[in-house]
């Protein structure tokens, strides 16, 4: 029999050859430069790139995603996301540049590279002639994993499925279906889980199950990198976020810095009585409107303060009673990015 050797990341530290000649290391030493992975100068072109037809899906990317993290990788629809993840995953070959997961070049140790990651993908990719259990524990069997040392049942509780265990998938729930692909992809303990739109078309009990599990694998020591269009749920669980579009990298920063950078903040200002129909040009200067009860001034923090438009409200002979600000989410960060 052809001896196969697949590192599988969980606690344990010896190297050991199962009976099926598969040899199973129980434990690798984080990388020491910090990352869970790194991009330089990655590109995907389709097609011939010196024919006007080629399409650059990535063009030029450098990324890194530090270890620990929930990391959130966000971008309109064919901004790049799910190439990037299928070339982690080694189904899409890179034109360019290099790409390092949990510290393995995916040219130099391609298979190695691939279990370093588990990746829910967004396809509901399940044999529906399998069970729940039968289908993690050939998972498990396809990674080398030693029988004794599968954590089948540990998985299907963690995503709430031991009930179902012994039931075909095609009698399973969209999103049962959904819940076992995350439990699919951690049977091999990687250090890095891939979740390219997690929650898609689930229902509000499933996203926050879900969510719970993010935020349980994650305090456990294990990478996430979270893709999702719901931008509520990527700034609820994300530490850092980057953003593609059209195949470029357009910012990377912890979350806290992405929002406290953000060039728009809204005040509200409710007045003693409502202003004339027609705004004073001075208010209408700084782009202030009278919405049913109060009055509305969209600003750039970095240009004109909350204390100046208050000054210039008053400067009119109305009079301020109360005063509000409406911070920016990561949803009006997103489209002014986006739109740029």
């Amino acid at each position: 029999m052809r001896t196969h050797q697949v590192t599988i990341y969980s606690t344990g530290c010896s190297m050991q050859s199962c009976s099926n000649g598969v040899n199973v290391v129980q434990f690798i030493s984080r990388p020491a430069d910090g990352y869970a992975i790194r991009a330089k100068g990655l590109c995907k072109t389709y097609g011939n790139p010196t024919e006007k037809t080629a399409n650059d899906a990535i063009k030029s990317i450098d990324l890194d995603i530090p270890i620990g993290q929930v990391f959130g990788l966000l971008g309109p629809n064919g901004a790049g996301k799910s190439t990037f993840i299928n070339m982690m995953a080694g189904t899409v070959i890179k034109t360019a540049g290099s790409l390092v997961v949990w510290g393995t070049d995916i040219d130099t140790h391609p298979r190695q590279a691939r279990a370093n990651i588990g990746i829910v993908p967004q396809e509901l990719n399940i044999d529906t002639y399998f069970t729940p259990r039968q289908t993690l524990e050939m998972t498990a069997g396809l990674f080398g994993v030693p029988k004794d040392e599968r954590r089948t049942d540990e998985f299907l509780a963690m995503v709430g499925l031991s009930e179902q265990a012994h039931t075909y998938a095609r009698h399973l729930s969209g999103g049962m279906r959904r819940r076992l692909l995350v439990a699919k992809a951690l049977v091999h303990s990687p250090p890095i889980l891939v979740l390219d739109e997690p929650t898609a078309g689930v229902d509000v009990a499933l996203r926050q199950k879900l969510w719970d599990n993010i935020a349980l694998l994650n305090e456990s020591g294990v990478t996430i990198v979270l893709t999702t269009h719901y931008l509520h749920e990527a700034e609820t669980l994300c530490d850092h976020i980057a953003i593609l579009d059209e195949g470029r990298l357009i910012t990377s920063k912890p979350k806290q810095e992405l929002l406290d950078g953000a060039s728009r903040k809204e005040l509200k200002l409710t007045l003693t009585k409502p202003p004339p129909k027609t705004l004073p040009d001075a208010l209408l200067d700084i782009g202030a409107r009278w919405q049913t009860d109060h009055l509305a001034i969209l600003y750039d923090p970095k240009k004109i303060t909350a204390a100046m438009i208050i000054d210039t409200v008053t400067a009119t002979g109305l009079i301020v009673e109360e005063v509000s600000t409406i911070e920016p989410d990561l949803e009006d960060v997103f489209l002014d990015l986006i739109n740029k």
